[in-house]
């Protein structure tokens, strides 16, 4: 062992630490792949309220579809909605951003954010579902689902119809 540290030694002190920074650096290049291929790329920011049961529910339906998700609580997610443009009428219970250039407002599935993030629509800056309808991810028990819609947000704060959701999305 004390040939380790020798300077004339074989293996000296020095090599070793090279061959160390070497395999490090080795390893965290090969960790940045993985976590490319596992989907690094569909990270997604939740700001909500630390008593929001709903908004739990919506973190958990995202990670089952693959994303990953960490959260910011806050009694007050409304700077959030303001910095993003969401209008008023726009609003859900909480706000999701993907690697800070997409928004996701309310109980939007995790189909309908692959496909926007997938093909960006022309000027629009995310998807919203208004309020916290019966039948979306987060929201739905197993009955009484109610269809409803999910909008484009545009960046000039206007919003357009993005698609009709008819059944309850599968986790």
């Amino acid at each position: 062992m004390l040939k380790l540290f020798e300077r004339n030694g074989s293996y000296t002190f020095w090599r070793i630490a090279a061959s160390l920074c070497v395999v490090a650096a080795l390893a965290a290049c090969s960790t940045t792949d993985t976590r490319q291929e596992q989907g690094a790329d569909s990270e997604i920011v939740v700001y909500k309220s630390p008593f929001c049961l709903c908004c739990n529910d919506w973190i958990t339906h995202l990670e089952q579809n693959a994303f990953t998700v960490s959260s910011e609580n806050g009694l007050d997610t409304a700077a959030v909605k303001q910095q993003w443009g969401i209008h008023p009428s726009m609003q859900g219970c909480h706000t999701g951003v993907w690697n800070r250039q997409y928004v996701f407002e309310g109980h939007v599935p995790a189909r309908l954010i692959r496909k926007f993030l997938a093909n960006p629509p022309a000027n629009s800056i995310g998807l919203a579902v208004p309020g916290m309808p019966q039948g979306s991810p987060g929201m739905y028990r197993g009955k009484n689902f109610a269809p409803y819609v999910v909008y484009a947000i545009q960046a000039n704060g206007e919003y357009r119809f993005y698609e009709k959701v008819t059944a309850p999305e599968a986790s």
